[in-house]
């Protein structure tokens, strides 16, 4: 086993990265959810981005989820640097494009309600706020599995 690694909560391979990425696909497909409830939101590219970016997000976590659930079960935690960086990379792409997409669409919906009640209603107004909520507390889990990451990487 890597030294260091056992000790910092949210490695790879822990039950605090389990419940990190739990928390990802959790509110990643929560926000895919209230947006989809809608079938208005391809009307504007920002929706139709976090659609997208939701979609990469919930198959992201989801792999890695298996990966940690493998890794808690055999008690072997995966030290390939390669591997590592892969996750590292991945997990620091993902949390760009998930802060792009909530601050836009958190944005364009704060423009559409005040701008007239005809462009959103208030029902579809708040399932636009909620969604852009549920991306950015994913937003926080990325990003802070993509810190954790990034730390151990150099100790490989």
């Amino acid at each position: 086993m890597v030294e260091g690694m056992e000790e910092l909560p949210g490695a790879l391979g822990t039950s605090s990265s389990f419940a990190l990425r739990l928390g990802q696909t959790v509110f990643s497909s929560a926000s895919l959810f209230y947006m989809c409830l809608d079938v208005d939101f391809y009307g504007y590219s920002a929706f139709c981005f976090l659609v997208m970016v939701m979609g990469l997000v919930i198959s992201w976590s989801t792999t890695l989820l298996i990966v940690d659930a493998y890794s808690i079960f055999i008690k072997k935690v995966p030290k390939q640097p390669r591997f590592i960086f892969t996750i590292t990379v991945g997990d620091m792409v993902l949390s760009y494009l998930l802060l792009a997409a909530a601050c836009s669409t958190a944005s364009v919906t704060d423009l559409l309600k005040s701008a007239d009640k005809s462009y959103c209603p208030e029902n579809l107004c708040s399932r636009y706020q909620i969604s852009a909520a549920m991306a950015i507390l994913s937003w926080i889990l990325s990003s802070a599995s993509c810190l954790i990451n990034f730390w151990i990487f150099p100790s490989l």
